[in-house]
């Protein structure tokens, strides 16, 4: 199937799925309905042996679309952004991230939710929704399960954005490799999956997922409903949205 904002193709075992935004690969709904249209086209095919999120352009993903977190956008929004998650969260096979550029925001957490990820050594990541008046949700549940609760803390309450070279030593990805070589040093990466039993993979993802005893749909839920009951009720919410859609520094009111 052909989409608007996105590419696919299923080449020897490996599902792959292209951002194709440009410029910043912003992920808006209608791009998010073509990604979670893919997922769940893939998610039956029991030949499968590993997916892969690459983008094209200049950088993996600076974010969701800041214009429709607002007013009753927002539920809309959430529900699109997190089926994708809900989606890769059902694969039973390896899921892999190939980032580059700018990986920002909803970008990095579409990106360090996969199973692994490879960078670019221009690679930044970060999650900066804080500074417009929001929080990630989605880092907020895996981000201390990945790097543990104090770095989590400090990357999310502060929105710093990092380099490749530090989120490979704070464990949110797997290799950083020179920007010239990504293309090659990914399909290398995916490439240890190709001569494995598909459904061997399976077996041993699950071993490792049900190992940690995580209840991720509980633990969204409840993330979700701080995120669209409280926080988007709030003025300084809405302040920062607008804020970062007109360019200013965000007028804080603590309400």
């Amino acid at each position: 199937m052909a989409y608007k904002h996105i590419e696919t193709e299923v080449k020897d075992g490996i599902a792959i799925l292209t951002l194709n935004r440009p410029p910043l690969n912003i992920l808006n709904i209608e791009m998010m309905n073509e990604i979670n249209d893919a997922l769940k086209g893939w998610l039956e095919n029991k030949d499968l042996k590993a997916v892969l999120i690459k983008a094209k352009g200049k950088h993996f993903s600076a974010g969701v679309d800041v214009g429709e977190h607002i007013g009753d956008m927002a539920p809309k929004m959430i529900e699109a952004f997190h089926g994708m998650f809900r989606l890769l969260h059902r694969f039973e096979i390896p899921t892999v991230a190939s980032v580059f550029g700018s990986c920002l925001g909803g970008g990095c957490e579409l990106a360090t939710f996969c199973d692994m990820v490879i960078a670019a050594e221009s690679a930044k990541l970060g999650q900066p929704e804080i500074q417009v008046g929001v929080f990630p949700p989605i880092a907020a549940h895996i981000f201390p399960r990945i790097i543990g609760r104090k770095a989590a803390m400090e990357l999310i309450l502060s929105g710093r954005v990092i380099s490749a070279q530090e989120a490979y030593q704070l464990g949110l990805v797997n290799r950083v490799v020179k920007d010239d070589k990504l293309e090659e040093e990914t399909e290398k990466f995916v490439g240890q999956f190709k001569s494995l039993s598909p459904i061997v993979i399976r077996k041993t993802k699950k071993a490792v997922v049900l190992g940690m005893m995580e209840n991720f749909e509980d633990s969204l839920k409840i993330i979700e409903e701080v995120y669209l009951d409280e926080l988007m009720k709030t003025e300084d919410a809405e302040e920062g949205l607008k804020a970062f859609l007109e360019k200013r520094k965000p007028v804080w009111k603590n309400k």
